[in-house]
């Protein structure tokens, strides 16, 4: 596959890949990973494993609700 770049697209994509210590091909495979979706099942289940790792508080259904949708009382001096 070959791409073509304006010159400023392309600088800009040299030192961010520069940056992220990375290459263009691969800023590009992300971009295109995340723009459209496409990820492998390995991927899918990694991302799964990583959230599954998290330690995330939560409540009962009813008090988070609440938290979320505060009375307009509580939101008025």
């Amino acid at each position: 596959t070959t791409i073509l770049f304006s010159p400023e697209l392309h600088r800009q994509l040299v030192r961010l890949a520069d940056q992220r210590k990375t290459s263009i091909g691969a800023l590009v495979r992300s971009a295109c990973e995340k723009q459209y979706g496409l990820v492998s099942t390995e991927g899918r289940i990694h991302a799964v494993k990583e959230l599954g790792a998290l330690y995330l508080p939560v409540s009962d259904a009813g008090k988070m609700k609440k938290e979320s949708m505060p009375d307009p009382d509580d939101l008025l001096p």
